[in-house]
């Protein structure tokens, strides 16, 4: 069995910013890189059945030469846009005549090559290669961005041509889904095999926390795009929950500090910081929800049970959960401030009040 045709596709997402201008991107990059544009469409789905709510960007990087097992080899390079601030970096090695054994070693050897424990990975070299014709189109844009890394092993024609049950008999995938040398217990293989998806009796979608293997014959992306937006929700929640984190504390200890300074001004001092949660708490909220809307899952059954175990596997809706249990802590915040701020107001409405009394009460004694 040999894989005549297929791909390595090495993901890198970066959350480059807190919004991306996706039309300004576009115009952007053709003025300044001279590069080609296109905006992405999932290729054999209908848009009634599933679709992008906003159609990220997509931008040719043109080749990069990788070393990979010793051996340089050309890779063609790629980014993603999608409007909520998360840039997908793309590097797809191409596949020709390898046997099974050779297209597990290529698929490793990649990941050694440029994954997440690679030393001389080019990510950064292309990231701030995009960086600087987009930054215009970038709004609040991260200076330490966040990142997720997905590998994906592409088949599109074996030789001989066979049905996804011989497939399966006939390859051991659990070296190529876990990088493993080593063989793995029975138990740790069937969890590796756990998330499989099949349509038509000749493709095979098999899902793991960090690499997937797809057999589409007829050459179509649909999978590869669906996942790649899965990874894309999971680091845009990852960084609302990051950011979320390190505001719980600050928000503490300014609301301890505007507490221990009573004084006149303390109904301004609790509106102003009531303000600023609520205009977090709707600006993550606001966010979260293009992030949760941003693939439409209507018709297509197939897909959406890939996307659906993609984002249980990547566990989005733990991370999102966390997101929502940080927000209501800080809407729990911006209330008891907000009464504060009213209960402050009307004990300063009240002084004046007697003020005023007393002042009234010391000119009637003087004019009498």
């Amino acid at each position: 069995m040999r894989v005549v045709a297929g791909q390595v596709v090495a993901l890198r997402l970066f959350d480059l910013a807190y919004e991306i201008d996706l039309k300004r991107a576009e115009a952007l990059w053709a003025e300044r890189a001279g590069g080609t544009t296109a905006r992405s469409r999932l290729v054999a789905t209908p848009a009634k059945a599933i679709s992008f709510d906003v159609p990220p960007l997509v931008l040719d990087l043109g080749t990069v030469t990788l070393t990979i097992a010793g051996e340089a080899v050309a890779a063609q390079a790629s980014a993603r846009l999608y409007d909520f601030g998360i840039v997908a970096l793309a590097l797809r090695v191409p596949v020709r005549n390898l046997d099974w054994a050779g297209f597990t070693s290529l698929v490793n050897e990649t990941d050694r090559a440029i994954g997440p424990a690679a030393e001389a990975a080019p990510w950064d070299l292309i990231l701030q290669r995009l960086r600087g014709p987009l930054q215009e189109a970038l709004d609040r844009p991260s200076a330490v961005p966040l990142q997720e890394d997905y590998l994906l092993a592409m088949v599109n024609r074996l030789e001989p041509a066979m049905s996804t049950d011989s497939l399966l008999a006939e390859a051991d995938l659990i070296p190529l889904l876990s990088g493993e040398t080593r063989p793995l217990s029975e138990p740790a293989r069937r969890d590796l095999m756990r998330h499989r998806f099949s349509y038509y009796p000749d493709d095979l979608v098999v899902l793991t926390w960090d690499r997937a293997f797809i057999l589409e014959p007829r050459g179509e992306t649909d999978v590869a795009d669906v996942l790649e937006m899965a990874n894309a929700q999971l680091l845009e929640m990852r960084s609302y929950d990051e950011m979320l984190d390190a505001e719980l504390p600050r928000m503490r200890d300014l609301v301890d500090a505007a507490r221990r300074r009573t004084n006149l001004l303390a109904a301004r001092r609790y509106s102003r910081l009531a303000r600023r949660l609520h205009t977090l708490v709707a600006e993550v909220t606001e966010l979260a929800e293009r992030v949760d809307n941003a693939l439409q899952v209507t018709e297509d059954v197939y897909l959406a049970r890939v996307y659906s175990a993609a984002m249980d596997q990547f566990r989005v809706a733990n991370v999102s959960a966390a997101v929502d249990r940080k927000l209501a802590i800080i809407r729990e915040t911006y209330s008891a401030l907000h009464g504060e701020a009213a209960g402050a107001r009307a004990e300063l409405l009240e002084i004046a009040i007697l003020a005023l009394i007393a002042l009234e009460i010391v000119l009637s004694f003087i004019r009498h």
